[in-house]
């Protein structure tokens, strides 16, 4: 009776779905910033008051919005520590975000051999008008410390962090190592525990798919801390079950990549294909249900594949697309988002479908019944071409809550880039 019920509700919306393919209202973003090449956008909603949003983008950009997302702010954010890029914004407490970046110490930028060396926490208490440094994790000169991403537990106020630590960032060096990395913060940022290594296999340092990237974590709804990462074609997992105090003694693959992360799209400098882990935190038939996405080679294109687990881990589902089943084209840059109220799972990616040479779509997927079934609409109306070695960093983002959707992303359009957003309002019932 419920996969009978989930199946009703999933062509009921199916029907609904269809009848409004018209494209939602799309924001430009950065046009403050009109000549530099933002990438990288992370995007965060207040919980509390949804009116109130805050984005970042490369290298030092900082957005905020006190209308739901229709117009913006933006400047740049300056830190003591430098700002060098891989922007994450998650929410906090009412009127609290937190953003995340790498550092540049010395104002060298890849001339200095200090670069990379922690992740800066920058607190804010306004919406996102302003910023301040809160502190600092990771700090182990000469080691670079890279790709980071952040979750918020809101009822034990305690932020989480993983990332790569790299014993020399790009090196060749066979005796040079890289691992996942996590530490958290129960003040705001301003203090972090000791980096603790949870990845029980080290990889190389150069950058590619032997080396361990791409860590994200994710809070279930007893405080438990999920985490997954890319290394040696496979998608690798690890779990505290006592909000980070401890971990798995070994690491469990939970999912094959054939080829590996480390992809390869024509018209764009580098992408990749490393997961993203997300926890159900709402009220609904799917509390508690842990997904991955990824994206991988193993039909002969890249596709965007999802499973998911309903016992904290111990067992996984089959690996099932997300977006066209039958299709030749590539679909890649995945991110994913649970509305923490509705328990909607959302999914954005870049989709060549249907298009012809490197003309591109931004796709969004969404499931009403656990990841079973998704359907999918356009949020660009004509594709954009990304021309030849275009950097467009390593992600895009969404954020979820309460029937409002904000997914961010990256085009391009005669050879600039640029980040946008969506005007997305679901029914929560």
């Amino acid at each position: 009776m419920i996969r009978l019920a989930s199946l009703i509700s999933a062509l009921l919306f199916t029907g609904l779905f269809c009848q409004a393919q018209q494209v939602p209202p799309r924001v430009c973003i950065d046009s403050l910033f009109a000549r530099s090449s933002p990438c990288e956008p992370s995007i965060a909603i207040d919980p509390n008051n949804p009116a109130l949003m805050v984005a970042g983008s490369v290298l030092n950009r900082v957005y905020h919005s006190t209308d739901s997302g229709k117009t913006w702010v933006g400047r740049s954010l300056e830190s003591e520590y430098g700002v060098w890029g891989d922007p994450v914004l998650i929410p906090g407490d009412s009127g609290v975000f937190y953003y995340f970046h790498l550092s540049d110490p010395t104002g060298k930028n890849w001339r200095s051999d200090e670069i990379l060396d922690r992740i800066v926490c920058e607190r804010s208490g306004d919406g996102g008008a302003t910023f301040l440094t809160a502190g600092y994790a990771g700090l182990n000169t000469p080691k670079d410390q890279d790709k980071h991403w952040a979750i918020y537990d809101p009822v034990r106020q305690t932020i989480h962090l993983t990332w790569t630590e790299f014993d020399d960032y790009g090196s060749e060096d066979t005796s040079a190592h890289s691992r996942i990395l996590y530490s958290c913060s129960a003040d705001d940022g301003a203090t972090w525990t000791p980096a603790l290594k949870i990845s029980e296999r080290e990889g190389n340092c150069i950058d590619g798919d032997e080396t361990t990237e791409g860590a994200v974590p994710a809070v279930g709804p007893n405080h438990e801390v999920y985490v997954s990462w890319a290394y040696d074609s496979k998608i690798w997992f690890d779990r505290s079950l006592d909000s980070g105090a401890t971990w798995l003694p070994v690491d469990r693959i939970i999912g094959q990549q054939p080829g590996g992360w480390d992809i390869d799209i024509p018209g764009i400098n580098r992408a990749n294909g490393m997961p993203v882990t997300v926890c159900d935190l709402s009220q609904g038939p799917y509390r508690g249900r842990i997904y991955v996405s990824w994206v991988d080679e193993r039909r002969g294109n890249y596709d965007v594949w999802l499973i998911s687990s309903d016992d904290r881990g111990e067992s996984w589902s089959e690996p099932r697309i997300i977006g066209e089943q039958n299709t030749e084209s590539d679909q890649f840059f995945v991110w994913i988002d649970v509305d923490d109220i509705t328990g909607y799972l959302y999914a954005v990616y870049y989709d060549r479908h249907g298009l012809m040479g490197n003309a591109t779509h931004v796709t969004l997927a969404i499931s009403m019944d656990g990841g079973g079934h998704f359907n999918t609409q356009h949020l660009t109306e004509d594709p954009f071409t990304p021309t030849r070695g275009t950097f467009f960093g390593d992600y895009n983002n969404i954020a979820a809550h309460n029937g409002i959707i904000r997914p961010i992303w990256t085009e391009m359009h005669d050879g600039k880039n640029s980040i946008w957003t969506s005007l997305i309002q679901k029914k929560t019932e």
